[in-house]
């Protein structure tokens, strides 16, 4: 019997080799892609139905992680306990802008064609406030990770996007760039799989600690971030998540860092999260404060593709924060 792939029939036209950009047959009775192109003839294996289509000779996650079912980046708590704690302790992070820049975004790829296509990097979950985009049912959102989850559609990484040039209206990449080797590189990709004056949605933090282990690179500030979008003409950009977050944040990590004993280290969080959750209210009174621009816990980009390049003399132009 052949497997039903988590991906359409059309999206799999658009699918390439992620090592040498061939394009990809079925075979075995589609429970695996092969590369077509002569002198790469690379396979990639189909898992739970999803396609796993990795370019090993550049990526840190090897297919076998995939085929072992092994936690990567990413995996839901599976501890009963541990999901009702979090659930009944206030959160110490709140994303002030992020429900409206999604509604623009998502009104922005509707003003352009009428169903647009949309490739969300780092999707196996929803991400904070991305729920807004389920309200526009002719956006179709094409969901890829490093890791399995409930929304994952495509295994590949980032910095290798197994699709061809100008395959997509939008793509999405909300808390992934500070998970990747080469940021620079991924947004090269994002560049490269939209259509002419495709638009991106980014969100990156600045004021944050460790959060994914030993699968997190890099921060950015406000002008660091729309250097990284250079290709990309702004649309908007500015502080997505506050100051107040990024407080309360370091009071839990000063916290933590007295002990390596997990045990206590979650009841130090329950605490952390009880004493500090008030922080991020002040966010909603000083997110669009120029001081916000030098102390933001997160920085939001929306962008469309373009020919131009924004050169770094014009880029500290840009700076608008009150130092």
């Amino acid at each position: 019997m052949k497997s039903k792939i988590k991906i359409s029939l059309l999206l799999q036209q658009l699918l390439r080799c992620p090592i040498c950009q061939g394009n990809l047959e079925l075979i075995n009775y589609d429970q695996q892609f092969k590369c077509s192109q002569t002198g790469c003839g690379a396979f990639f294996p189909i898992i739970d139905n999803i396609p796993c289509l990795l370019n090993e000779n550049s990526s840190i996650f090897p297919l076998d992680d995939f085929i072992q079912h092994k936690k990567t980046t990413f995996k839901l708590s599976e501890n009963k306990i541990k999901k009702l704690i979090d659930k009944l302790i206030p959160s110490i992070s709140i994303s002030i802008k992020t429900k409206a820049n999604y509604k623009k975004f998502a009104e922005k790829l509707l003003a352009k064609s009428s169903n647009p296509r949309v490739l969300v990097v780092g999707g196996s979950i929803v991400g904070q406030g991305m729920e807004v985009m389920f309200s526009y049912p002719t956006v179709e959102l094409i969901e890829s990770d490093v890791s399995f989850g409930p929304r994952t559609a495509l295994i590949c990484d980032a910095h290798d996007l197994p699709f061809k040039n100008e395959s997509f209206d939008g793509v999405i990449v909300q808390a992934v760039l500070e998970h990747v080797v080469d940021p620079n590189l991924c947004v090269e990709e994002i560049h490269r799989v939209l259509k002419k004056a495709g638009l991106v949605y980014a969100e990156t933090p600045f004021m944050q600690q460790v959060h994914s282990g030993k699968y997190d690179f890099t921060r950015f500030t406000h002008l660091g971030h729309r250097r990284l979008f250079r290709k990309f003409e702004q649309i908007e950009s500015g502080a997505v998540c506050g100051p107040g977050m990024a407080l309360a944040w370091s009071y839990q990590y000063f916290l933590c860092s007295f002990t390596q004993t997990k045990s206590i280290r979650r009841l130090i969080i329950v605490f952390a999260r009880l004493t500090s959750f008030f922080f991020k209210y002040f966010d909603y009174y000083l997110i669009n404060k120029a001081g916000t621009l030098d102390a933001a816990s997160g920085y939001f980009f929306m962008g469309q593709k373009s020919d131009l390049i924004l050169s770094d003399k014009e880029l500290i132009k840009l700076y608008e924060g009150a130092n």
